[in-house]
């Protein structure tokens, strides 16, 4: 394949400044007719060290707890009392929709003795502590203390739940822990990446062993198309072929299904992304938003330590719950598993080579230009917090 430098969608940090489908289009035809893709200006050498590096990820998580970071999608607390509690940079936290339908974040710790009042996901008016019985409301509030006669110096009011700023947009809720912190650079005109009228039919997690930055390398280019999906992906896409976007410190990466071939008599009008390509949007810096036929698929990276991720995953359609389309959907994700045990290999692969020290950088190329803006945009992250 050869290099084709990205035009001018390729840096546009102060404007979302995406693609429409009838233009991704026309690039990919493009691509194809000239055997060319998108590309980067330059390599990005990253130092292994930052991989295991223990100072390096502390200092990751405390860029997460800083920042507003994705927590899941808003259709995952679509009802009054609908929560999800798990650790986020390795603070517990609870999330949780009110009865006036805002949804608030709290650290999940009883005031009385820190144990968690939440776990899992749910749906609750009510959080408990499963200690000595101390109850929330959805609110955050204190409501009772059984035998309150043996705090006489307990100020209801003042000992809720701790809050966590939280911020819902763009179909997404985003926590930002750290009280006061400035997000230094938070777009606020994301794209609205989830549609109307889409709904979570799946959710769970999966712990991996490898460092989160290797995992989320694995979905940023398709460079490794051919050789890792020989009978998945490869067969139905094309090799090294995507157009990448950038807005902000995110990135928008479009990966073509051959079917898109179906589109060349079709008036460009007509032409739509859906069921012809996948769009990955990588939201800086641990979220992952991948569309596919009539689905698409939220998945927050939490870093657990440095060769182990658990991965966040949601499942969303607007298919109907008993529609043959769902049949479809649910069908076509089965086949995405496969790829996705697939990358997982690999994955594994990459943190077992760093604990050999072979490399003293692992080097992304042209065709891997969104890595290289990752890795750019973290380690300027990473450099302010210092100053």
């Amino acid at each position: 394949m050869t290099a084709k430098i990205s035009s001018e969608h390729e840096n546009r940090p102060d404007s979302v400044g995406l693609m429409s489908d009838e233009e991704i289009v026309a690039r990919i035809f493009d691509h194809i007719d000239n055997k060319t893709t998108d590309t980067g200006q330059a390599s990005w050498k990253e130092p292994a060290e930052n991989y295991r590096s223990a100072e390096r990820f502390d200092a990751e998580l405390a860029l997460l707890r800083r920042r507003w970071v994705v927590f899941c999608p808003s259709t995952a607390l679509p009802k009054s009392g609908d929560f999800i509690a798990r650790d986020a940079a390795s603070v517990p936290l609870v999330v949780v929709r009110g009865n006036d339908k805002k949804v608030r974040a709290f650290l999940n710790a009883c005031r009385h003795r820190g144990v968690q009042v939440a776990s899992d996901a749910g749906c609750t008016n009510v959080f408990v502590c499963p200690y000595h019985g101390w109850s929330y409301g959805t609110d955050g509030s204190l409501r009772t203390v059984p035998h309150k006669a043996g705090f006489p110096d307990l100020d209801k009011e003042n000992r809720g739940l701790v809050a966590v700023d939280c911020l819902e947009k763009n179909g997404l809720i985003f926590v930002k822990q750290e009280p006061g912190a400035t997000d230094r650079i938070f777009a606020t005109n994301l794209p609205d990446v989830i549609p109307d009228g889409y709904r979570v039919i799946q959710s769970d997690a999966l712990e991996i062993e490898a460092n989160w930055k290797l995992h989320l390398e694995s979905s940023l280019e398709g460079y490794h198309i051919r050789t890792t999906h020989q009978t998945t992906f490869f067969p139905v896409q094309y090799d090294n072929l995507t157009v990448v976007e950038a807005f902000g410190q995110n990135n928008r990466i479009a990966f073509p299904y051959q079917a898109i071939e179906g589109l060349r008599d079709k008036p460009k009008s007509t032409w739509s992304a859906n069921g012809r390509l996948t769009y990955v949007y990588h939201l800086f810096p641990n979220v992952v938003v991948s569309t596919f036929p009539d689905c698409m698929q939220v998945v927050v990276l939490e870093p657990l330590g440095l060769e182990q991720t658990r991965q966040h995953m949601f499942l969303l359609t607007d298919c109907g719950e008993d529609s043959e389309a769902l049949g479809v959907v649910l069908e076509g994700q089965e086949f995405a598993k496969v790829g996705a045990v697939e990358d997982r290999e690999v994955v594994l692969g990459a943190q077992r080579g760093l604990a050999a020290g072979a490399n003293e950088f692992l080097e992304f190329g042209l065709f891997e230009s969104a890595i290289g803006r990752f890795h750019g945009a973290l380690t300027r992250e990473l450099e302010y917090l210092t100053i």
